[in-house]
């Protein structure tokens, strides 16, 4: 394994004290990422290639991988090497993990997307690649052209490696829009011109420069470019060509001859993009440039077989997936795919056309859209498999919080847009119109107004009206000036402020009345309103004294942001692409935050959140971070119920150097003054309250509100917005059939309001949905005849009753006979109305027709249909209704892992709330790492939540245990007392926390006093007697409290080998005394003379280590533990009765035995594990045992272990792969982990995977 080797020199040292300090982990966490969407500039920037698809942002790559447990599409990784506009990806044919990419900057890039690492780089092209493309007819050569050309031919290695320029590919006389390979013949290539017509290019032949231009533009100057091109995979010279006017064509490579031209149901319609669909020869699909109709044709006709409006904005590119998702799993829920919009899953797929000839290949369509929508269509089941609803396709200049709703952010973008997005779903909700030029400030208008001010580059100030989705008010002081900055007043909602280019600051009314305008000698960049009256502070710099230089950004900062409630704490964004937090009383430089692949600009939170702080930048993307381990201590405050005066304290008293973190803000005033007003124990309340103002957004708030169901709170003082979380079980009947009969009776509003707002149709299609899923039959019938779908109303009405059934048949008869039509007749034959049959045919005239059915009524040929239905049949009612609770607690715990496998924890703990299954919530708060919200929420839920409430406590105590530096400190060492005092059965607990305790003899009895344990003298006498006595643990545990714990040390591994030796030993046996052994004092475990004994102590941690891991399903650590302990016993001279062949077998065994479990789809097929292996590893599970805690199962994951990151990539020294999500830095301050295995590795083995002895601390 590589990790060892690079780690193994390590071993022999011993002096290991400063890595304490070293060991740590990112104290800045990134909890959400809304990523940029697809850019509109470029042709070729979505590609896929099997179960991964591409596209570009303006500055990036988003790669989207199938995740084949739950079929969807997940953000895999994001590729961020290129510092100009991305112009074009290209996905190599031979090899789905290559990819290549060029940009504005002259650059050419091959990506491998598995290792998420460039192979090679191509810098100064002669010339931009505006299009590329891997060659066909070479398996590592790429070829790009600028736009007049040449072509030129990069070959990436072997002997011919360099650059080339291709036969006579060059001297055009129109520039090329687009290029294509031809996939058979090799060297065949095609270009299309801006000017509309086709250059082809193939070995042997004479090469056709401009030819095959649309008949119209012969003999003219006009232009009509070339949109799309494609040759036909079934032959060698047809050739698809769009052009952007004169629309699509099918011509002969050879001939030049234009075999058919394919006509547009509406002359204004204009195609963008088009695509061969493999699955179907003949078949291919277009965008249209306008609106997003995705037509689909067949080469034998000249009109479309079939038209979708899949969105209102117009197509930008397509891209046919070959291999079509394979449908592995998935339990369908109304919450799960926050990607889905109005065009989701949940609206039936429109009834196919008449005309249509065949139906429609399974096959996949990769849409990128002209707002920067992006989705993945299943053209055959007519749905979205995923949608991204647009994001921003530019740099984001500004975001900012809704002041009276946290979950609504605002971004400005210099595409011109402003975008509302919910941050609990990460989905836009509002866009603007657009069209604005460069948007570089917004400001939210106070309270509820619903208003945003925006300032642009070109088009003065605007107020745009939210809901409404239209412009209300337009300013036009500063001319064409470019603003910078808009500040509305939140004091007095009627002024607005803006600074500009032209050195004007100017204060206006909202109806434009200008009230004062204040000249600078130069361009204004800020201006902003003081929240204590209605002045705006300009600052002159240079007649103020400077208090404190902070040094350590590169490059300009352009945003800075100080925490509402510390007042010490300040956060920047810089040019350099960092994010620094500061801790101002002494200048230095808490934390440096590298995820962001551009310039950052804007740093905002919202007062009630004040820990939860949105950046955005010029990598198109928003990303939210949590602040709160930098206040744990104040956390840890708030739990062990300490007086006010250590949670909440004045300004100046809280920014003096060393003060420990207090809440000095606003919010946590009134959390302070509402809860003074209350009577009884308001610890609850507190707790809550705290947590909401304390967690970031994604799920706490409906955590909470599940916790005041199941304490039986009344369901009126439930929040309006319950219903849109995950409900509890008793409620989500009721709620859902109101919502459907509200989706039912909506009426539209005149202007729609968001983004893709759903039309009636859809509205009533949801509605029908949701009614069919409650068993409302008869409802979903009634609103599906209201939408014309009498078919799948007439299928499901017989499961009302076959007299409603018949009703229904009759209408339709009727309806069809008012409108004339031959449908008639099976209805009326099926329900036996022989009359209303005839009459019919004779008022058409069909007289033998008539004849016939009445013939074959009287023959009783016809009768009238009735089901007999069982007497007493009520069986079904009760007998089910176990089966249906087990079912209903199986879909809970599935959508409860997918939510948890998104990096949402607390979402995953609702899921298990809401039916009632505290101990499995718990557990997944716990496994998710957040430990303060498990203890909050068990400490309200009570008795039933206690043992997982107490192993939280547990943890967090050995988080206060392990604060760098500061754990000598009283306040730390106290804290964690507290913690554990408040656990019921607290003893061992409390000895293992004064057994660590580093510090003077005088200090340690003051610990073991208020943890009401023997003084460090009487513990050595303890320990003796103990010894005599025969009683190894007391022995251990007195020793270990004394003036000499490492006499703890041989005695404890003496009793563990001895036990190992034996046959029968089980787990349960030894890790009693392992895990006691294991809160010696560092100091004491890393002396000299104790080295033997602590190479034997890691390697048995190892060794137990790797074996609860198995117990706890934790797969990703059990090779890397196994390995750890091989490695030691290789290294270090001990004698344990441990041998490396035995762990060897041991480690295979397990492998063989688990692999279907472990096992991902592409792996290779399962081979069946021998006798022998069985054989081991059913011994292995003899010492196992039962795992106490039934929900410490399975792996953990924090929050954002999902999301990618644009920094610099940190490769695991457990798995040797790229680390996804947070890191963990181990003592050396180089080797790093992921923050899931750390936590994983601490729970089942205290120590370092360095092998120093130090102890893990990840919590």
């Amino acid at each position: 394994m590589a990790w060892m080797t690079y780690i193994s020199n390590w071993f022999e040292q011993d002096d290991w004290y400063e890595g304490l300090q070293r060991a740590n982990m990112s104290q800045v966490r990134q909890v959400g990422l809304l990523a940029a969407g697809c850019q509109p500039w470029n042709k070729d920037v979505c590609a896929a290639n099997g179960d991964r698809f591409a596209y570009c942002a303006t500055l990036a790559i988003y790669i989207y991988q199938l995740d084949h447990r739950y079929n969807e599409f997940k953000l895999h990784s994001i590729m961020s090497e290129h510092k100009k506009t991305i112009t074009a990806i290209s996905w190599c044919p031979h090899n789905p993990d290559l990819f290549a990419s060029g940009s504005a900057d002259n650059l050419v890039i091959i990506w491998n997307v598995a290792e998420q690492k460039v192979i090679a780089k191509l810098d100064n092209t002669k010339g931009m690649p505006a299009s590329l493309s891997w060659c066909w007819n070479a398996d590592d050569a790429v070829a790009f052209v600028a736009h007049r050309g040449p072509l030129f031919i990069w070959t990436i290695s072997g002997p011919d490696s360099g650059v080339t320029v291709y036969r006579d590919a060059h001297n055009f006389l129109s520039d090329i829009s687009i290029f294509r390979w031809h996939t058979q013949k090799r060297g065949k290539v095609v270009f299309g011109h801006i000017d509309g017509s086709l250059s082809i290019f193939q070995p042997g032949n004479k090469s056709q420069k401009h030819v095959l231009r649309p008949e119209s533009l012969e003999g003219t100057d006009e232009e009509d470019p070339v949109t799309a091109l494609e040759w036909d995979p079934l032959s060698t010279d047809y050739l698809l060509v769009a052009n952007l006017n004169y629309g699509i064509r099918l011509v002969d490579s050879e001939s030049f001859y234009c075999i058919t031209t394919f006509n547009f149901p509406s002359a204004a319609a204009s195609v963008q993009c088009l695509a061969w669909v493999p699955s179907a020869p003949g078949t291919f699909i277009t965008g249209d440039s306008q609106v997003g109709v995705l037509r689909i044709w067949n080469v034998s006709r000249t009109t479309p077989i079939d038209n979708f409006k899949l969105k209102k904005t117009g197509f930008h590119c397509l891209h046919v997936v070959n291999s079509p998702p394979r449908k592995k799993f998935s339990i369908q829920s109304p919450t799960k795919n926050h990607y889905t919009s109005s065009t989701s899953e949940a609206v039936p797929p429109p009834v196919l056309t008449q005309n249509q000839a065949f139906s429609l290949p399974p096959g996949h369509a990769v849409c990128c859209f002209l707002d920067g929508g992006v989705g993945l269509y299943d053209m055959g089941a007519k749905k979205w498999d995923f949608l991204r609803d647009m994001g921003h396709v530019e740099t984001i200049f500004d975001c900012k919080f809704k002041p009276d709703d946290p979950n609504l952010l605002a971004t400005a973008s210099f595409d011109g847009t402003i975008k509302v997005w919910d941050i609990n779903t990460l989905t836009a909700v509002y866009t603007s119109p657009g069209n604005e030029g460069v948007i570089y400030s917004l400001s939210w208008a106070p309270g509820d107004l619903n208003c945003i001010a925006g300032a642009t580059s070109r088009n003065g100030a605007f107020i745009w009206a939210v809901k409404k989705g239209k412009m209300v008010q337009r300013f036009h002081e500063h001319g064409k000036s470019g603003i910078f900055c808009v500040a509305w007043s939140h004091k007095d909602s009627k002024r607005i402020a803006t600074c500009s280019d032209d050195g004007f600051c100017i204060i206006r009314t909202i109806d434009g009345k200008v009230l004062h305008k204040y000249k600078h000698p130069a361009a204004v960049f800020g201006c902003d309103w003081s929240q204590n009256n209605n002045s705006v502070r300009i600052w002159d710099y240079t007649q103020d004294a400077c208090i404190s230089v902070l040094s350590g950004h590169h490059a300009p900062v352009r945003g800075l942001m100080w925490n509402t409630e510390i007042p010490y704490l300040l956060m920047s964004g810089s040019w350099d692409y960092t994010i620094k937090v500061w801790d101002t009383r002494g200048g230095t430089c808490l934390e440096t935050v590298y995820d962001h692949g551009a310039d950052v600009y804007g740093l905002t939170c919202h007062p009630s959140r004040p820990f939860t702080m949105a950046s955005c930048s010029r990598d198109s993307t928003v990303r939210l971070w949590s602040l709160t381990s930098l206040i744990t201590p104040l956390q840890i405050n708030i739990l062990a119920d300490r007086s006010w005066e250590e949670i909440i304290g004045n300004t100046d008293y809280a920014i003096q150097q060393g003060t420990p973190p207090l809440l000095c803000g606003k919010v946590s005033r009134d959390i302070k003054q509402e809860i003074e007003k209350l009577t009884g124990n308001p610890r609850v309340k507190k707790l809550r309250w705290f947590s909401e103002c304390l967690s970031p957004p994604g799920g706490t708030d409906n955590l909470w509100n599940l916790v005041a169901v199941i304490r039986g709170q009344d369901d009126s003082l439930l929040p309006q917005n319950y219903c849109k979380g995950i409900m509890h079980l008793k409620h989500l009947i009721k709620f859902r059939m109101s919502e459907a009969q509200e989706l039912t009776t909506v009426k539209m509003s005149k202007f729609g309001g968001g983004i893709g707002v759903p039309t009636k149709e859809e509205r009533l299609k949801e509605a029908a949905e949701i009614h069919l899923r409650l068993g409302q039959i008869q409802r979903y019938c009634e609103l599906m005849i209201e939408l014309g779908e009498w078919d799948k109303a007439l299928s499901i009405a017989p499961g009302v009753s076959v007299k409603y059934w018949k009703k229904l048949m009759q209408r339709r008869a009727d309806q069809l006979i008012q409108e004339d039509k031959d449908d008639v007749i099976p209805y009326c034959i099926a329900i036996g109305d022989v009359k209303k049959l005839v009459n019919f045919f004779m008022s058409r005239g069909q007289l033998k027709e008539a004849l016939l059915v009445a013939q074959a009524a009287c023959e009783g040929n016809m009768q009238t249909l009735h089901v007999p239905t069982p007497k007493g049949s009520t069986y079904s009612d009760g007998i089910y209704k176990e089966d249906f609770n087990e079912l209903l607690h199986t879909v809970s715990k599935e959508l409860a892992e997918w939510y948890f496998q998104n990096g949402r924890a607390v979402l995953a703990a609702c899921c298990h709330l809401a039916v009632d299954d505290i101990e499995l919530a718990m557990a997944y708060l716990i496994r998710g790492n957040e430990l303060e919200l498990a203890v909050c929420v068990g400490t309200v839920l009570g008795e039933s939540a206690a043992p997982a409430t107490h192993y939280a406590l547990e943890l967090l105590a050995r988080k206060c245990m392990m604060i760098p530096i500061c754990f000598p400190s009283v306040g730390y060492r106290n804290l964690a007392a507290d913690l554990l005092l408040m656990i019921p059965d607290n003893e061992l607990h409390l000895v293992k926390l004064c057994a660590f305790y580093p510090g003077c003899t005088e200090e340690i009895n003051d610990l073991h006093e208020k943890c009401k344990l023997p003084t460090v003298e009487e513990c050595m006498q303890l320990a003796e007697t103990a010894r005599a006595d025969g009683n190894i643990f007391e022995t251990i545990k007195y020793y270990l409290l004394s003036q000499e714990p490492e006499k703890a040390l041989p005695i404890g591994i003496d009793f563990i080998k001895e036990y190992i030796n034996s046959s029968n030993w089980t787990l349960d046996t030894i890790y009693p005394v392992l895990d006691l052994l294991s809160y010696i004092r560092t100091e004491k475990l890393l002396l000299h003379t104790c080295t033997e004994a602590r190479n034997e102590l890691l390697i048995l941690w190892g060794y137990i280590g790797a074996l609860v891991a198995i117990r706890r399903q934790y797969q990703s650590i059990v090779p890397a533990l196994y390995e750890y302990t091989s490695q030691l016993l290789k290294r270090r001279e001990v004698s344990v009765p441990l041998k490396i062949e035995h762990l060897s077998e041991e480690l295979d065994a397990w492998r063989a035995c688990t692999q279907s479990i472990n096992q991902s789809s592409e792996e290779s097929p399962y081979t069946p594990p021998s006798e022998s292996q069985r054989m081991v590893y059913a011994t292995l599970l003899k010492k196992l045992k039962e795992e106490p805690r039934r929900g410490t199962i399975g792996p953990d994951y924090v929050t954002g272990s999902n999301l990618p990151s644009h920094s610099d990539t940190h490769i695991s020294c457990l798995t040797g792969l790229k680390i996804q999500g947070p890191v963990y830095f181990l003592e050396d301050g180089k080797s790093a982990i992921s923050l899931n295995d750390a936590l994983m590795w601490a729970k089942v083995n205290p120590f370092s995977p360095l092998g120093t002895g130090i102890r893990l601390n990840p919590f």
